[in-house]
């Protein structure tokens, strides 16, 4: 029998800015030891819509019932790609952004002090296709460790530094048009040590919601440094849900 005959969602995950699909993989490998099948899903983080829109037809290809989790960024993926798709039946923010229709990344995470991006990004342009150019965004590699990863292995998060994936400006300032958690349960892990999102912002952001939280001390990258607790919630939200 299969882990969706058997009635277990598909947990798909999302990851944010300045990483990629492997920052979730010790999350995955104790969902799978759980039976879940997982999708990671590689964020293209170009911008809100763009990427939602590309989540969406992931989650889409689902059959059966799907848990959706996010970090950091994803959150405003996951927030705008999930509504109105009936197969998701819950919404797990870890360390992450849940904004508000008409709310942005840069925006929010500037409504709560904390926050040690703005003055740890580098600006980068690259071609855009038909000519013309815009702007990616970097974490030096030497304020990485720092802002993103500061309970991570110093040898990991180095690596972490030099394989970011970076998101467009747009990505950081596009608003978005629709709210999941609006109409499905959600659940929230704070990251207390954070200096990426403000732990205050995302104790703000989950009281509006009316989402399940809980708190890890842990830096912004706790799906890598201590992915128990982030698989331990998601499993919960599954189980809630069931």
């Amino acid at each position: 029998m299969s882990a969706q005959d058997a009635g277990m969602p598909t947990i798909v995950l999302v990851h944010g800015a300045f990483a990629d699909s492997s920052s979730w993989n010790g999350v995955i490998a104790h969902l799978k030891r759980r039976g879940y099948p997982v999708i990671a899903v590689a964020n293209p983080l170009r911008g809100v819509h763009k990427d939602a829109t590309y989540v969406r037809s992931v989650v889409d290809s689902v059959s059966g019932p799907v848990v959706m989790a996010a970090h950091s960024y994803g959150g405003s993926v996951m927030t705008e790609a999930a509504d109105g798709a009936s197969n998701v039946k819950a919404l797990v923010y870890v360390a992450s952004v849940s904004p508000d229709v008409g709310e942005s990344v840069a925006e929010l995470t500037t409504k709560f002090p904390g926050s040690a991006l703005l003055t740890s990004i580098r600006m980068v342009p690259y071609a855009l296709d038909g000519g013309g150019t815009a702007m990616e965004q970097y974490i030096y590699q030497e304020k990485f460790p720092e802002v993103f990863a500061a309970d991570v292995d110093p040898d990991v998060a180095a690596l972490m530094a030099v394989t970011q994936r970076p998101p467009t400006e747009v990505a950081q300032t596009e608003r978005v048009t629709k709210a999941a958690w609006k109409t499905v349960p959600s659940w929230t892990l704070v990251s207390t040590q954070d200096r990426g999102i403000p732990p205050d912002l995302q104790r703000f952001m989950a009281k509006r919601a009316g989402s399940t939280t809980v708190e890890v001390e842990a830096s912004h990258a706790v799906a890598v440094s201590q992915p128990g607790p982030v698989a331990d919630l998601i499993d919960s939200a599954a189980r809630a849900t069931a």
